[in-house]
């Protein structure tokens, strides 16, 4: 009886640590949600587990690296090609393509090995700045919950602005200022339009892609970005749903 009593006494105190830790989280994402709607995002949540991740494997060489950069100092033609590759409803939508996620859930049920996502712009930035990598019903969950949230506090612009500077271009190479120098030696504003089709057309896997030594899908999957930059309006079309 004397054992039972405690496990009573253990169970409760438990579920006041879990409740607590649940209701931290919550706070840092809602402060996250209000702080950078103006600031500078300083590290994203992936970039942390990427780091994390190669010093418990000894690698010790590896470095997450970063540069902020505001939306005036990346080529519009760079915010067209993710936008043309990743989420051409990316004006429209409040945060979910509904459609996206239908024939996702649709090609999925098909092909079990060739899995395909249905994320607009606005879930991946939020899964690379507050969450983690991977796939599970959790992760998907608490998305679904901090995308709404950044939806009604965020504008389109700046939503694209945050992707832009914290979206993985490779091993340790974080956002577009990095990748632009890495890559080409250059600035994000002085990107041309190639340029930046094939930095968009790394983005399904950057870790498999490389931007330095493009596959054949990659070089095709480019082309493709450079037509349906064309096709959706070209930088009227930023202009025109304020995004520049």
């Amino acid at each position: 009886m004397r054992g039972w009593g405690k496990k009573r006494g253990v169970i409760p105190g438990i579920k006041r640590w879990v409740i607590r830790g649940v209701l931290s989280l919550l706070g840092l994402w809602l402060a996250g949600i209000i702080l950078f709607a103006f600031l500078p995002v300083p590290f994203s949540a992936v970039m942390a587990e990427r780091q994390v991740s190669a010093w418990l494997s000894g690698d010790f060489s590896y470095v997450a690296r970063s540069s902020w950069v505001s939306m005036d100092e990346i080529a519009p033609v760079m915010a067209l090609a993710v936008i043309a590759a990743e989420d051409q409803k990316f004006p429209e939508h409040a945060g979910f393509d509904m459609d996206a996620i239908r024939a996702a859930l649709a090609h999925n049920e098909r092909d079990g090995v060739r899995v395909r996502g249905g994320s607009t712009l606005t879930q991946q930035m939020v899964k690379n700045l507050f969450l983690w990598d991977g796939r599970s019903w959790l992760r998907k969950g608490l998305e679904a919950g901090i995308t709404v949230g950044v939806e009604l506090v965020w504008t389109k612009r700046r939503i694209l602005t945050v992707y832009l500077n914290i979206v993985e271009f490779g091993p340790g190479i974080f956002g577009v200022q990095q990748a632009a120098q890495h890559f080409f030696n250059k600035p994000a504003s002085r990107l041309t339009a190639s340029e930046a089709a094939l930095l968009a057309a790394v983005l399904p896997n950057p870790i498999r892609f490389r931007v330095n030594a493009p596959s054949r899908y990659v070089s095709q999957r480019q082309q493709w970005i450079l037509r349906q930059m064309s096709q959706i309006g070209g930088e009227a079309f930023l202009r025109t749903n304020g995004l520049r």
